[in-house]
């Protein structure tokens, strides 16, 4: 389903609940190849795609509710920046914490090591594990900091994002079941606040940079969005793993001499113990992109 509209800003980007899309050859061939990789790979998919510049649009499955994984890392990071930070005074704290805390978040490339372990790690060094290599642990602590998990749904309250909500700890979050409301969001809510952080004035011009930073250093994407789209395109994005299969990624990315696209693809299974399916978020990112250019 792609829409067609005119917005040289942020403010283009399409409001929650619209249901005008535009009709056309090519946009049934996009509606169909979409189906046609949900039946393929036995998977539901949700995307939300934006050309800010022009304000052409992709919706497929966009206001279904998906399981959010650790998505929400960005969005508790830039909650961090937001309201905890005063010029790099609390990103600079030492914070410590136990092997048990390592041990209990499942997955701990940073946090886990040694030194890490031994000597604590600062906000900014949580912040920066939490994204660029998606760190349970780092995520963990800073949710405490912010108040728990559901510190992350006020936030995104506060960003007009009505959708996306956070309700347990890593790992219980990806449990991702059927039907499941807690702990999900939604492509087109998702996307909207990323590009709010990302290309808005949600964040200061500082913390922009520095969130904007750590997407594009982003290390567990290279098979998702980064490998559907063109080599000289930018991207900063942050992946979502979980059970039934939910693979999802959502960002902007900049193409050489245009304006920002704005991308979020979630998926998810059926089946409890289907494993990540990163090629079908880069084979729709590469539908999702020809079509709107």
């Amino acid at each position: 389903m792609l829409a067609a509209g005119a917005g040289t800003a942020l403010a283009g980007i399409v409001p929650l609940g619209t249901a005008a899309y535009a009709s056309g050859p090519r946009d049934h061939t996009l509606t169909r190849q979409l189906r046609g990789l949900e039946k393929e790979r036995s998977t539901r998919l949700g995307v939300f795609a934006q050309d800010v510049a022009t304000g052409r649009t992709v919706l497929h499955r966009a206001d279904e509710r998906f399981p959010v994984c650790s998505v929400f890392k960005t969005l508790a990071v830039a909650a961090v920046l937001r309201d905890l930070d005063r010029e790099g005074e609390y990103l600079s704290r030492r914070v410590r914490y136990t092997e048990q805390d390592v041990v209990r978040s499942g997955y701990a490339p940073i946090t886990g090591l040694p030194a890490n372990l031994a000597e604590g790690m600062t906000v900014e060094g949580l912040c920066a594990a939490s994204i660029t290599h998606s760190d349970n642990t780092a995520a963990n602590l800073l949710l405490g900091r912010l108040g728990g998990p559901t510190s992350v749904t006020r936030f995104c309250r506060s960003l007009g994002d009505t959708v996306t909500r956070l309700d347990r700890w890593e790992p219980e979050l990806n449990s991702a079941e059927p039907d499941r409301a807690t702990d999900t969001t939604g492509p087109h809510a998702v996307g909207r606040t990323y590009a709010r952080l990302i290309l808005g004035h949600a964040l200061d011009s500082g913390d922009r940079e520095r969130l904007t930073g750590w997407l594009l250093a982003n290390t567990t994407g290279g098979a998702r969005l980064r490998a559907g789209l063109p080599n000289d395109w930018t991207v900063a994005e942050k992946t979502g793993t979980g059970d039934y299969g939910t693979t999802n990624d959502v960002g902007v990315a900049w193409p050489p001499g245009r304006g920002p696209v704005v991308l979020a693809v979630l998926s998810t299974k059926r089946d409890p113990d289907a494993p990540a399916d990163d090629q079908l978020i880069a084979r729709t990112a590469a539908l999702v992109t020809a079509a709107l250019s």
